[in-house]
């Protein structure tokens, strides 16, 4: 598979290389900085609305907060893109931006309990 030069098509690669499946949907968690838990709460309830399944956390060493958000879909490069940006329009009036994503892929699921196969 075929990924831009970049930071998206360079984990996207990752994934790949660790035999996971792409052409199947797998669960990518996108982290949204957010300057409060109030923040952190808004723009979950935001991003529950667009379908994400979410939780506000606050990482004590930097006393930082963080919307982590969640949906089950196809990794493609331009899914991924599109998911950062509404998650950016989605956070950005509460003061949040999408900081990063990761998954841990789909190579070790079943695809006998894979509803869509």
């Amino acid at each position: 598979m075929e990924f831009p030069n970049d930071a998206d098509g360079d984990a996207l690669r990752r994934l790949a290389a660790d035999g996971n499946d792409m052409a199947r949907p797998m669960a990518i968690e996108f982290t949204i900085a957010v300057p409060s838990r109030a923040a952190g709460q808004a723009v979950a309830l935001a991003a529950q609305a667009a379908g994400y399944r979410t939780s506000v956390e606050q990482v004590a060493e930097e006393r930082t907060w963080t919307c982590y958000c969640t949906k089950h879909m196809i990794a493609s490069y331009e899914a991924v893109v599109l998911a950062q940006r509404e998650l950016n329009r989605l956070s950005g009036p509460h003061g949040g931006q999408c900081d990063g994503w990761g998954s841990f892929g789909n190579a070790s699921e079943s695809t006998d309990s894979d509803p869509q196969r």
